[in-house]
This record gives structure tokens, C-alpha cells and sequence, in this order.
């Protein structure tokens, strides 16, 4: 199983609802990375949703694991987003925006992505553990 795993938005969700699959990822992976994007993500959903504060510490709880690191947008995700945009563009294949962010901040890391959601399997030099 991957050392380093970023969890994308579908992969959280099932993470808190106990989807086997996802919890056997996690709990085999050496660290956790939530992307910015993510994280904006689940703070929309929850705010649209009737168990917000629940939700939200439940995530801060997540968030404060030694093996879970918060990624902001730095200049390399940056740097990978636009690639990705291009690769994608030349393609013909373009995916949700959000989803090149998470994308490019996997590839910056290093890391595998785990996700629920199949169009990340087109992006060049991504690993997606797709569950």
C-alpha cells in the first residue's frame, strides 16, 4: 500500500462512514495529506448539510492526527495544475477544476490518490487507488 496517501473528498466521506475498502487504505498508508481543496470542499458540504457542527469536529479532530498534514496551494501545485490543465486540454479530456488542483497537489507530494472517482485515472503520472 502507498506510504503517502492524499484523500480527496469522496475518500474522506467514505473514511467517516466506514467504507472498508477506504478505512483499509488509510489505516495501511504511512501518512494523509488534505489538500487545501478538500478541505474547502467538506466545509461547503457540511454548511449545506443539517450536521455541520458535528461534521466540523470530527475533521478538526482528523486534521489534529500526527499522521494527517493540511497542504495549502504553493507555487509547485501551482506548477503541476497548469500541466495537468494542458495535458487535459490536449487531451480532450477536461475534468472538474477542483479535481486538477487535487490531482496536482498528489503529484507535488509524491504521494498516491485516493479516490472514489475514476476520471483522475487520466491524468499522466498520477497514481489513483480508486476504491
Amino acid at each position: 500500500m502507498a506510504l503517502k496517501l492524499v484523500l480527496d473528498t469522496s475518500a474522506y466521506s467514505a473514511l467517516m462512514r466506514g467504507d472498508a475498502g477506504v478505512v483499509h487504505a488509510v489505516r495501511s498508508s504511512e501518512h494523509l495529506v488534505i489538500p487545501a481543496v478538500v478541505l474547502g470542499e467538506l466545509l461547503y458540504g457540511f454548511r449545506m448539510g443539517s450536521r455541520d457542527l458535528e461534521n466540523r469536529r470530527q475533521l478538526r479532530e482528523f486534521l489534529n492526527s500526527p499522521y494527517v498534514t493540511f497542504k495549502s496551494i504553493d507555487e509547485p501545485v501551482c506548477e503541476r495544475y497548469a500541466l495537468i490543465m494542458q495535458q487535459l486540454r490536449e487531451k480532450g479530456r477536461p475534468i472538474p477544476s477542483n479535481d486538477v488542483w487535487i490531482a496536482a497537489h498528489t503529484l507535488a507530494e509524491g504521494a498516491d490518490l485516493l479516490t472514489l472517482d475514476s476520471h483522475f485515472k487520466s491524468i499522466k503520472g498520477l497514481i489513483v487507488l480508486e476504491i
